[in-house]
């Protein structure tokens, strides 16, 4: 169980990754790749408020998310929305990966190479559940996540700016040609994701470090998460980053650890090939 307990917990981080990518693409159609990145530089501004400046948890997580959503509503005035009025989604797609190479640079250059501790809110006494052990700080993010992840499901099927941001993600023109306010939306959005990669950078660095590699890897294994689940469905990309994290455990533990990743990404390209829309994606209809 000790084994599940600790797939589930890597599994949480490519959920969250896959949770705020769906974000922004189901209000303005554009897979931010740059998230896995402001999860990475929120977890060193974590670093900043509870080391340097000696802040409490709860004066820094909110610090934190205030900071990193501004940061991800720069990159929407200055790297997407230019590029959305003129181009649309798949250059902007490009410029995501960009802006994330240069967040990367820029924590490596103030912070340096090496992985960073960032102190954990919780004891670092483990606990016993269900027959395994798990860290306190896992076992919140795990719940965590899955809130967060069922929450804004809810949100995106019951709601009215929900809907709107599905009508958006559909058809941008059409979306501001019945009065929506798309960029709004997509600024909401980008605001929305940039806040929660802040506000869980604190328990993301608990189990992961601060590291300027950290959004390579989220971002890798958060867009599967989302193939694998169906982009633009949040139960999809949540179970879909659990799945990921429970499989690459358990081929570490039983198979090898030279293994996981090859497992993962068989199973990834099984799917885009029987399944191109993911497990939970449904086919897109259009009226001719």
């Amino acid at each position: 169980m000790t084994t599940i307990w600790a797939g589930l917990a890597t599994g949480a981080l490519y959920s969250l990754v896959a949770i705020g990518y769906n974000v922004v693409l189901l209000a303005s159609g554009v897979v931010n790749f740059a998230n896995a990145y402001l999860i990475m530089i929120g977890t060193f501004l974590a670093y900043v408020c509870l080391v340097d400046w000696g802040l409490p948890v709860a004066a820094a997580i909110p610090l934190t998310g205030l900071a990193v959503a501004v940061i991800a509503v720069v990159e929407e005035r200055i790297a997407i929305r230019p590029l959305l009025n003129r181009q649309g989604g798949h250059a902007a797609l490009i410029t995501t990966v960009g802006v994330g190479t240069l967040l990367g640079g820029i924590a490596a250059k103030v912070w340096g190479t090496e992985p960073v501790k960032v102190p954990s809110p919780f004891s670092a006494e483990p606990l016993t559940l269900l027959g395994g052990t798990i860290q306190r700080n896992d076992l919140v993010l795990i719940l965590l996540v899955l809130a967060l992840g069922v929450g804004l499901h809810l949100w995106s099927r019951r709601t009215l700016l929900g809907l709107a941001s599905l009508a958006t993600a559909e058809n941008r023109q059409a979306a501001q040609a019945r009065g929506l306010n798309v960029r709004a939306l997509g600024l909401g959005a980008f605001a929305l994701a940039g806040l929660i990669a802040g506000l869980f950078a604190v328990f993301v660095a608990g189990r992961t470090y601060a590291h300027f590699h950290l959004g390579e890897t989220l971002a890798l294994f958060g867009f599967v998460a989302i193939a694998i689940g169906g982009s633009g469905s949040q139960l999809g990309g949540l179970i879909g980053g659990f799945a990921i994290g429970l499989l690459y455990a358990v081929t570490a533990r039983y198979v090898g650890d030279s293994y996981p990743q090859i497992v993962v990404f068989a199973v990834f390209l099984l799917i885009l090939l029987t399944r191109p829309r993911g497990l939970f994606g449904g086919a897109a209809e259009r009226q001719v």
